[in-house]
């Protein structure tokens, strides 16, 4: 039997046999007793006869017991080496996930002063922007290239969390242009709304139009829907304005996406 879990520098996946070892071994104790090779040869891409092969195997090894035709099940000794093999793959990807990829993705952001190649940073979200900075915060990286402030700069070995909080969507309703429009709306409240929020959209002509007679020109106006949602998940207040018979879709929307939202109901009687 291989110890992979012995070897730190061994790893299962160097060898194509043991994967398929090790996947078929779950597959039998996924479905045991009553186990179908055709169905874990089509899951695995090989073929029946290879199937049979691998189980015979793992039977004179002890890892697999046999109690009649295409009865099978997972020995405490296969248990003990799918488990070893686990952990060795759970390590391998950690290893990817902390020490690989962490090195080589490279995070854009908004430089907050002078920063210099190899410069620790502070990185955080302000009005919808991923800052660095040098004062040490709870998410931190390091500069891969000099930046002026204000300039892009790439940050790689991003740890922590980057704190922010999700923003607030104010969901205002006019009527169509068959109920009024735009001439129902009441534009002062509407551009009191208006006045707090960091993005400002507009769904439907009256919408747009409303608001360019409330003295607010929108800050969007295709694809406002899902604009509004990625601005808010950065953490901008956002207001949008929409024509009432896209109001209970909308809504429905930033129900699926668990974003907060007040309703103003702007229409005039």
């Amino acid at each position: 039997m291989t110890q992979g879990g012995k070897d730190p520098h061994y790893s299962i996946l160097r060898s194509k046999r043991e994967v398929s070892r090790l996947q078929i071994l779950v597959e039998i104790a996924e479905h045991q007793p009553a186990v179908r090779q055709q169905e874990i040869a089509e899951k695995l891409g090989v073929t029946p006869q290879a199937i049979s092969e691998y189980i015979r195997e793992l039977v004179e090894e002890g890892m697999v017991s046999a109690s009649g035709r295409g009865n099978y099940e997972v020995t405490k000794t296969g248990i003990e080496w799918v488990l070893e093999n686990a952990e060795s793959l759970e390590s391998y990807a950690r290893h990817i996930r902390r020490d690989i990829i962490q090195q080589v993705s490279v995070w854009t952001a908004l430089a907050a002063e002078n920063l210099k190649t190899g410069d620790e940073v502070g990185v955080y979200m302000k009005d919808g922007f991923l800052y660095a900075g040098k004062s040490p915060l709870a998410a931190t990286g390091t500069v891969i290239a000099d930046a002026k402030v204000g300039e892009d700069v790439g940050i790689a070995r991003l740890n922590g969390i980057i704190e922010h909080t999700e923003g607030k969507i104010h969901v205002c309703k006019v009527p169509r242009i068959q109920s009024g429009g735009s001439r129902r709306v009441r534009k002062k409240e509407l551009l009191e709304v208006c006045k707090g929020a960091g993005m400002v959209a507009a769904v439907g002509l009256e919408a747009y139009i409303a608001l360019n007679a409330a003295g607010r020109k929108p800050d969007m106006f295709f694809g406002a829907r899902e604009g509004v949602i990625e601005a808010a998940f950065h953490g901008l207040d956002c207001a949008i304005v929409i024509v009432d018979e896209e109001f209970t879709d909308f809504l429905k929307r930033l129900e699926s996406v668990h974003l907060p939202y007040v309703i103003h109901d702007l229409i005039a009687p």
